[in-house]
């Protein structure tokens, strides 16, 4: 006889709880990375619960090929959604760092004018006098500025790094709300 939860209802409780599971240690470890000391714990103890639970119901139909399928496949899903709502969520600063050949004039002013930090400094690249333009920005504000170097330098050149903490500095006005409310709690 056919039985449906061993072959159906496993597998795809399974699947679904490895997803919730992996997708919450995916977003642990970057809340951890970041220093979300609340948080990431908050996630890793239902991460945990989940796990656990799962285990223990895969241990009782051992000999089910399907449910380690499920189990893996979970997994991957799990990371890739993970990492889509972490995109989403876009926490976190960076810092984009420019090398520019030429007057960089135009570019702080408009930098400027959105309300963002610019730090310009002169320099030799290994094809001439350049600047390196350095601006803090959260990860949100990331496409703005980086369209904004890349319409008025389309052959700019520059990296972005993740921060793990920022104090001071100049941000567009609602970026600086939000830094200041994370910083008084």
């Amino acid at each position: 006889m056919f039985d449906w939860y061993v072959w159906i209802g496993l597998p795809a409780l399974v699947f679904f709880a490895r997803l919730v599971d992996v997708t919450l240690g995916t977003l642990r470890i970057i809340f951890t990375s970041r220093g979300k000391k609340v948080l990431a714990p908050l996630l890793g103890f239902v991460e945990v619960f989940i796990w656990v639970s799962v285990i223990s119901e895969i241990t009782k139909g051992a000999h089910n090929i399907v449910a380690y399928l499920a189990y893996a496949g979970g997994f991957a899903a799990g990371n890739y959604i993970g990492m889509l709502i972490e995109d989403k969520l876009a926490i976190g600063m960076l810092v984009v760092r420019a090398i520019i050949p030429g007057s960089v004039q135009e570019l702080t002013k408009t930098l400027g004018a959105k309300g963002y930090g610019v730090t310009r400094v002169d320099a030799h690249g290994s094809q001439g006098p350049v600047n390196l333009i350095y601006t803090i920005v959260m990860r949100k504000n990331l496409p703005e500025v980086a369209d904004i170097i890349q319409r008025e330098y389309p052959n700019a050149f520059f990296t972005v790094e993740e921060l793990r903490s920022v104090e001071h500095g100049v941000f567009p006005r609602s970026s600086q709300d939000a830094l200041f409310r994370r910083k008084t709690r």
